[in-house]
Protein backbone atom coordinates (compact mmCIF):
# COMPACT_ATOMS: atom_id res chain seq x y z
CA UNK A 1 0.00 0.00 0.00
CA UNK A 2 1.27 3.34 -0.88
CA UNK A 3 2.41 5.02 2.37
CA UNK A 4 1.23 9.13 2.30
CA UNK A 5 -0.63 11.06 4.35
CA UNK A 6 -3.31 11.68 1.48
CA UNK A 7 -4.42 7.83 1.32
CA UNK A 8 -4.11 7.81 5.15
CA UNK A 9 -6.67 10.30 4.99
CA UNK A 10 -8.88 7.90 2.39
CA UNK A 11 -8.60 5.17 4.75
CA UNK A 12 -9.79 6.91 7.78
CA UNK A 13 -12.76 8.38 6.07
CA UNK A 14 -13.41 5.41 4.36
CA UNK A 15 -13.14 3.01 7.46
CA UNK A 16 -15.46 6.26 8.88
CA UNK A 17 -18.40 5.61 6.91
CA UNK A 18 -18.08 1.85 6.90
CA UNK A 19 -18.59 2.01 10.79
CA UNK A 20 -21.21 3.60 10.00
CA UNK A 21 -22.74 0.78 8.52
CA UNK A 22 -23.22 3.09 5.14
CA UNK A 23 -23.06 1.40 1.72
CA UNK A 24 -20.32 2.24 -1.23
CA UNK A 25 -21.39 2.72 -4.43
CA UNK A 26 -18.47 0.60 -5.60
CA UNK A 27 -19.18 1.74 -9.21
CA UNK A 28 -18.98 5.54 -8.58
CA UNK A 29 -15.33 5.62 -6.82
CA UNK A 30 -12.28 7.25 -8.80
CA UNK A 31 -8.55 8.06 -7.62
CA UNK A 32 -7.51 10.55 -10.21
CA UNK A 33 -4.22 12.56 -11.21
CA UNK A 34 -4.12 15.69 -12.74
CA UNK A 35 -1.26 15.54 -15.72
CA UNK A 36 -1.10 18.93 -16.50
CA UNK A 37 -1.64 20.04 -12.91
CA UNK A 38 -0.33 17.45 -11.02
CA UNK A 39 -3.61 17.50 -8.41
CA UNK A 40 -4.81 14.48 -7.07
CA UNK A 41 -8.43 13.72 -6.85
CA UNK A 42 -10.26 10.89 -5.11
CA UNK A 43 -14.27 10.71 -5.18
CA UNK A 44 -16.46 8.31 -3.74
CA UNK A 45 -20.37 7.71 -2.68
CA UNK A 46 -22.49 5.82 0.01
CA UNK A 47 -25.89 5.65 0.60
CA UNK A 48 -27.99 3.49 3.48
CA UNK A 49 -27.92 -0.12 3.05
CA UNK A 50 -30.77 -1.42 1.12
CA UNK A 51 -31.09 1.86 -1.16
CA UNK A 52 -30.66 -0.04 -4.16
CA UNK A 53 -29.02 0.82 -7.51
CA UNK A 54 -29.53 3.92 -8.25
CA UNK A 55 -30.40 4.76 -4.06
CA UNK A 56 -33.24 7.63 -3.92
CA UNK A 57 -30.44 9.41 -1.58
CA UNK A 58 -26.49 9.55 -1.72
CA UNK A 59 -23.40 11.15 -0.38
CA UNK A 60 -20.61 11.75 -2.99
CA UNK A 61 -17.42 13.07 -1.34
CA UNK A 62 -13.97 14.33 -3.06
CA UNK A 63 -10.60 14.87 -1.43
CA UNK A 64 -8.34 17.36 -3.17
CA UNK A 65 -4.43 16.97 -2.98
CA UNK A 66 -3.40 20.25 -4.79
CA UNK A 67 -0.02 20.26 -6.03
CA UNK A 68 1.39 22.76 -3.73
CA UNK A 69 0.17 20.71 -0.86
CA UNK A 70 2.63 18.10 -2.43
CA UNK A 71 5.37 20.33 -2.35
CA UNK A 72 4.94 21.19 0.93
CA UNK A 73 4.85 17.63 2.03
CA UNK A 74 7.58 16.70 0.42
CA UNK A 75 9.53 19.76 1.66
CA UNK A 76 8.60 18.28 5.29
CA UNK A 77 9.46 14.74 4.39
CA UNK A 78 12.88 15.71 3.64
CA UNK A 79 12.83 16.94 7.36
CA UNK A 80 12.58 20.71 6.19
CA UNK A 81 10.96 23.22 7.86
CA UNK A 82 7.09 23.31 7.49
CA UNK A 83 6.36 26.74 6.46
CA UNK A 84 3.35 26.12 4.31
CA UNK A 85 0.98 23.52 6.09
CA UNK A 86 -0.48 21.58 3.36
CA UNK A 87 -4.09 20.86 3.12
CA UNK A 88 -6.80 18.63 2.03
CA UNK A 89 -9.96 20.44 0.20
CA UNK A 90 -13.08 17.94 0.63
CA UNK A 91 -16.58 18.55 -0.71
CA UNK A 92 -19.29 16.21 0.64
CA UNK A 93 -22.81 16.16 -1.64
CA UNK A 94 -26.13 15.35 -0.26
CA UNK A 95 -27.96 14.40 -3.13
CA UNK A 96 -31.95 13.34 -3.05
CA UNK A 97 -32.83 11.95 -6.46
CA UNK A 98 -35.46 10.16 -8.90
CA UNK A 99 -37.70 12.61 -7.41
CA UNK A 100 -41.25 12.40 -9.49
CA UNK A 101 -41.57 16.49 -8.87
CA UNK A 102 -39.53 19.36 -8.33
CA UNK A 103 -38.25 19.66 -4.64
CA UNK A 104 -38.55 22.28 -1.84
CA UNK A 105 -35.41 23.52 -1.19
CA UNK A 106 -36.71 25.25 2.08
CA UNK A 107 -37.59 22.02 3.04
CA UNK A 108 -34.56 20.35 2.42
CA UNK A 109 -32.20 23.33 3.82
CA UNK A 110 -34.14 23.28 7.26
CA UNK A 111 -33.24 19.19 7.65
CA UNK A 112 -29.48 20.31 7.02
CA UNK A 113 -27.17 22.13 9.38
CA UNK A 114 -24.99 25.49 8.27
CA UNK A 115 -22.10 23.12 9.21
CA UNK A 116 -20.10 19.71 9.32
CA UNK A 117 -19.43 18.64 13.04
CA UNK A 118 -15.01 19.48 13.60
CA UNK A 119 -12.78 17.62 11.27
CA UNK A 120 -9.88 18.62 13.65
CA UNK A 121 -10.34 22.01 14.28
CA UNK A 122 -12.38 22.44 10.70
CA UNK A 123 -15.60 22.52 9.92
CA UNK A 124 -17.20 21.99 6.24
CA UNK A 125 -19.42 25.04 5.26
CA UNK A 126 -23.03 24.66 3.85
CA UNK A 127 -23.61 26.35 0.19
CA UNK A 128 -26.77 26.77 -1.06
CA UNK A 129 -28.58 24.17 -3.30
CA UNK A 130 -29.24 22.98 -6.63
CA UNK A 131 -31.83 22.14 -8.29
CA UNK A 132 -32.00 19.61 -11.61
CA UNK A 133 -34.90 18.00 -14.20
CA UNK A 134 -33.73 15.29 -16.44
CA UNK A 135 -35.16 14.36 -19.47
CA UNK A 136 -35.19 10.89 -21.02
CA UNK A 137 -34.55 11.19 -24.82
CA UNK A 138 -38.63 11.11 -25.90
CA UNK A 139 -39.09 13.73 -23.27
CA UNK A 140 -41.76 11.82 -21.94
CA UNK A 141 -39.67 10.64 -18.60
CA UNK A 142 -38.62 13.47 -16.26
CA UNK A 143 -36.85 12.80 -13.13
CA UNK A 144 -36.09 15.82 -10.73
CA UNK A 145 -33.22 16.04 -8.11
CA UNK A 146 -31.83 18.36 -5.59
CA UNK A 147 -28.35 18.86 -4.00
CA UNK A 148 -26.55 20.60 -1.44
CA UNK A 149 -22.89 21.04 -0.86
CA UNK A 150 -20.65 21.42 2.08
CA UNK A 151 -17.08 22.07 1.47
CA UNK A 152 -13.72 23.13 3.45
CA UNK A 153 -10.45 22.39 4.04
CA UNK A 154 -8.51 20.10 6.20
CA UNK A 155 -4.92 21.80 7.34
CA UNK A 156 -2.11 18.91 8.29
CA UNK A 157 -0.01 20.33 11.02
CA UNK A 158 3.42 18.50 11.35
CA UNK A 159 1.90 16.26 14.48
CA UNK A 160 -1.01 14.74 12.24
CA UNK A 161 1.90 14.82 9.29
CA UNK A 162 3.93 12.71 11.72
CA UNK A 163 1.19 10.64 12.85
CA UNK A 164 -1.57 9.45 10.47
CA UNK A 165 -3.65 7.92 13.36
CA UNK A 166 -4.42 11.33 13.94
CA UNK A 167 -6.53 11.78 10.94
CA UNK A 168 -8.68 8.59 12.14
CA UNK A 169 -9.78 10.51 15.19
CA UNK A 170 -10.33 13.71 13.28
CA UNK A 171 -12.50 11.97 10.09
CA UNK A 172 -14.45 9.75 12.47
CA UNK A 173 -17.59 12.01 13.13
CA UNK A 174 -18.49 12.05 9.54
CA UNK A 175 -19.35 8.78 8.89
CA UNK A 176 -22.33 9.51 11.85
CA UNK A 177 -22.79 12.73 10.82
CA UNK A 178 -23.35 11.65 7.14
CA UNK A 179 -25.22 8.18 8.50
CA UNK A 180 -27.54 10.82 10.31
CA UNK A 181 -28.35 13.36 7.80
CA UNK A 182 -29.22 10.66 4.98
CA UNK A 183 -31.71 9.34 7.19
CA UNK A 184 -33.59 12.85 8.51
CA UNK A 185 -33.67 13.51 4.17
CA UNK A 186 -34.85 9.92 3.95
CA UNK A 187 -37.81 11.20 6.30
CA UNK A 188 -38.84 14.04 4.29
CA UNK A 189 -42.00 13.80 2.28
CA UNK A 190 -41.22 13.54 -1.39
CA UNK A 191 -42.43 11.40 -4.00
CA UNK A 192 -39.87 9.46 -5.70
CA UNK A 193 -40.35 7.50 -8.54
CA UNK A 194 -40.61 3.66 -8.55
CA UNK A 195 -36.98 1.70 -8.34
CA UNK A 196 -35.67 0.79 -11.96
CA UNK A 197 -35.50 -2.53 -12.96
CA UNK A 198 -32.77 -4.93 -11.98
CA UNK A 199 -30.83 -5.74 -15.53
Amino acid sequence: MLDHVFTDAIGALRDALEKALLERQAYEERFQADVLLGDLTWETSYSLPGEGTPPRIRCDMTLDWPTWSQTAYRSWYLEEDLVDPPHIDIEVVLRIQRLSGPADPKAVLSALPLESPPIGPERLRRGGPTLEASYGDDLDDLEHAIEVSYEGSYELNEQTLADGSILDDHFSAMGGWISATLVRLGDLAMAHLPPLPES
